[in-house]
């Protein structure tokens, strides 16, 4: 025999739970095809390395959007100019070395910071971001949204770029 109420039946335990428990706000995933892309423009003169492309990788990411999806590629073109004027702090320029390797038995190639910026130092760039995002297809995604040139000019005036924001 049930019990029941003057207006209906005594609802069952699971039926109380369910009208009880609350539910948190699910946000909806973006959609590759929903992201709208900006093209940003950054002056990496007389800045820190470390701090500009922290900076970087976390437009490229999309992490300072409130869209922001972890296995979607939400983030924002990043142009850098002036790549070449970039300071490095304390001993770096003689101490930090960028190693390559060829594959081969005593293929290992050192060069130090100071000679890596004077020759190429969109690959200082690219480096330092790369280190920051995922390893994995997505990060290598993210990371051809990076455009480095050592002066101050660059092809993209075609994409209309904006100025870096501060807050990122």
């Amino acid at each position: 025999m049930r019990l029941s109420f003057a207006h209906g039946p005594v609802p069952s335990r699971a039926e109380m739970l369910n009208e009880t428990l609350m539910t948190t706000y699910k946000t909806a995933s973006a959609k590759p095809a929903e992201v709208v892309r900006q093209w940003l423009v950054i002056d990496a003169e007389d800045q820190v390395l470390g701090r500009v492309a922290t900076r970087i990788a976390t437009v490229l990411r999309g992490k300072h959007k409130p869209s922001f999806t972890p296995h979607v590629d939400t983030g924002d073109f990043v142009i850098v100019i002036n790549a070449g004027k970039v300071k490095l702090t304390g001993q770096k320029l003689d101490q930090k070395l960028y190693h390559r390797y060829s594959g081969h038995l005593g293929g290992l190639k050192s060069v130090p910071a100071g000679e890596v910026l004077a020759d190429d130092p969109e690959r200082m760039f690219q480096q330092a971001v790369k280190g920051m995002l995922p390893k994995n297809r997505l990060g290598r995604q993210q990371l051809s949204k990076l455009k480095v040139y050592a002066g101050t000019e660059h092809p993209h005036q075609a994409q209309q770029p904006q100025p870096f924001p501060e807050y990122v």
